[in-house]
């Protein structure tokens, strides 16, 4: 598996979680690494974005709530999310940026924002 999403789960409107995401070394050097995400009956779409020198880029509807973040001594990639609301429940992903065919978009990781 090239790219692993981890750590999402059920949490309450205004909670936090934090998404990890495992990848392969020749991916991790070599590209952009972002987080995209996929809501039921919906296209998947942008979320995050960070490059190696740790440059990032947000879509406007996570700004100032979540943060990227990317550990290149073990190739893996972080999503802090902070004071989530039911509009973040998706399944997210991690993923070069722009998105590569030939990487796949493995399994993904629910995050699921209810009451």
């Amino acid at each position: 598996v090239q790219l692993q999403a981890s750590g999402g789960g059920l949490v309450q409107p205004g909670g936090s979680l934090r998404l990890s995401c495992a990848a392969s070394r020749n991916i991790f050097s070599r590209y952009i690494m972002g987080w995209y995400r996929q809501a039921p009956g919906m296209q998947r779409e942008f979320v995050a974005a960070i490059t190696s020198g740790g440059g990032t880029n947000y879509a406007d509807s996570v700004k100032g709530r979540f943060a990227i973040s990317r550990d290149n001594t073990k190739n893996t990639l972080y999503l802090q999310m902070n004071n989530l609301k039911p509009d973040d429940t998706a399944v997210y992903y991690c993923h070069s940026v722009p998105p590569r065919v030939e990487l796949g978009w493995g399994e993904g990781t629910l995050v699921t924002v209810s009451s």
